[in-house]
Formats: C-alpha cells, sequence, structure tokens
C-alpha cells in the first residue's frame, strides 16, 4: 500500500534532506513539495494526499492554523525546531512530531506510526461486520479482537490506551501493542471507574502507572504523554494540586 505525501516547509534545505528521506522509503510516494500551505491546498482538497509533513512557523500562515481551518485532514507528521508547539499539535491529533534536526530513523518511525494505522484501519474495515462487538468488559480483563484473534489483557497491566483515527492501540506492561476497532469514549465510560483516566483526546492512562507530572506532560512508564486542556483539573487533582 502506497501512502502519497507531500512536504510544506518554507526551508529549502528541509524540504531537500526529506524528499531523500522520502525516496528511501518504498511505500512513500511523493506527490509534491512546498514551500508554502496554500500552494498544497489543491492537492488536498483532491484527496490527492494522505500523510503531509508540515513545518510549524511560515511566513504566510503557520503550520497549527492551517491544520485548523482543514475540514478534513490527512495524517500529519509535525516537523519543527520549536518543541513548545508539541502540545497544541497532539491536540490537533498529528501523528507524531519531529525535532529539527531529526535522523532519517526517527523519521522512518513516524512514518511507520502512519502506515500501521492505515493498514489496520482498513484490515479491520475488511475483516470484522459491522456491528460486531470488538471489545469486551469483563471484571478483571479486556477481551479485544484484532489481527483475527481474541486477545486477554488483564486491566492490571495495562499502561495506557492511544486513540488514533478510527482505532485504538492498547500498550501493555509485556510491551505487546494490540490494535483494533474501538472507541476512546465507550472505553472511558467501561472501564473500572478509579483505575484509568483519560487524559487528552488521544489518551487514556492506568493511574498506577502514572510516575509523574511535569508541566502539561505526565510520566507514564517511561512515555511522556500530553495532557490535554479540558483534561489538566482531572489531572492536578490526582495529585492534590488546584489549577
Amino acid at each position: 500500500m502506497n501512502i502519497r505525501c507531500a512536504i510544506i516547509d518554507d526551508e529549502y534545505l528541509a524540504r531537500q534532506y526529506m524528499k531523500d528521506y522520502v525516496a528511501r522509503i518504498p511505500f512513500l510516494e511523493l506527490e509534491g513539495d512546498y514551500n508554502s500551505p496554500v500552494k498544497a491546498m489543491d492537492g488536498l482538497q483532491q484527496g490527492k494526499i494522505d500523510l503531509i509533513f508540515l513545518d510549524i512557523q511560515m511566513p504566510d500562515i503557520g503550520g497549527l492554523d492551517f491544520l485548523r481551518s482543514l475540514e478534513k485532514r490527512p495524517y500529519v507528521i509535525l516537523t519543527t525546531a520549536y518543541k513548545e508547539f508539541a502540545l497544541e499539535g497532539y491536540e490537533l491529533d498529528v501523528t507524531d512530531y519531529l525535532l529539527k534536526p531529526f535522523s532519517f530513523d526517527r523519521f522512518l518511525k513516524a512514518v511507520n506510526k502512519v502506515h500501521y494505522s492505515i493498514t489496520q484501519t482498513s484490515q479491520a474495515g475488511n475483516d470484522q461486520p459491522e456491528g460486531e462487538h470488538k471489545t469486551d468488559f469483563r471484571e478483571d480483563y479486556l477481551v479485544i479482537r484484532a489481527d483475527r484473534k481474541y486477545y486477554k489483557l488483564n486491566y492490571e497491566d495495562l499502561i495506557y490506551i492511544e486513540g488514533q483515527k478510527a482505532y485504538v492501540t492498547f500498550h501493555s506492561e509485556d510491551k505487546k501493542n494490540i490494535t483494533a476497532l474501538a472507541s476512546l469514549k465507550e472505553l472511558e465510560e467501561k472501564l473500572p471507574r478509579g483505575q484509568f483516566i483519560r487524559i487528552h483526546k488521544s489518551y487514556i492512562v492506568s493511574i498506577k502507572k502514572i510516575d509523574a507530572l511535569e508541566g502539561n506532560q505526565l510520566e507514564v512508564k517511561g512515555e511522556k504523554l500530553p495532557v490535554g486542556k479540558n483534561y489538566r483539573p482531572e489531572v492536578a487533582r490526582l495529585f492534590g494540586l488546584e489549577e
């Protein structure tokens, strides 16, 4: 499955090294590189672009403002030299956030997230009949249907759940991630109360697995996850803080 992508960055050298990175990945198909978001509008509106590599600070319109203007967004990987915009980017459901200068390995990791997302969404839609239950909530564990299997995942082993487009990924203690069609809203409602907390529109975490709070990020078993603006008061209360 080829992923049609576009590079949007006002810096010529940044576009050149990203073009080189794209050329190394067999399933990426470059539709174009642009020094302004406006120049990519035709391809986006016509549905010719699945993924954009988007700089944040550009002279005519910033990358985040451009994202907000889109009614239908493709997959987005932000590329920027400014880490302070990371949280705002995740609020807009970007897939990943690359800090310049970034290595090819880090670029590939971000692209693989998109590839996995598209592949899993496609397979889930084709393999599972409409209306079939994908996740069964038991007293001490979940039963998750994914990859034509049924997985048993104990609540105590679940670290966090990450929502991406039409599916979610369950991250567990044994480092085995399970991706399935599911709704974060349904999971939030049905997971055992007092054991899990929604911290972002894309994340639910196990309260027991939380290590620390630093600014607007939670440290959860070595991972740093963003805390969304609407969820900050509840997260603050876990630490006895008042917003």
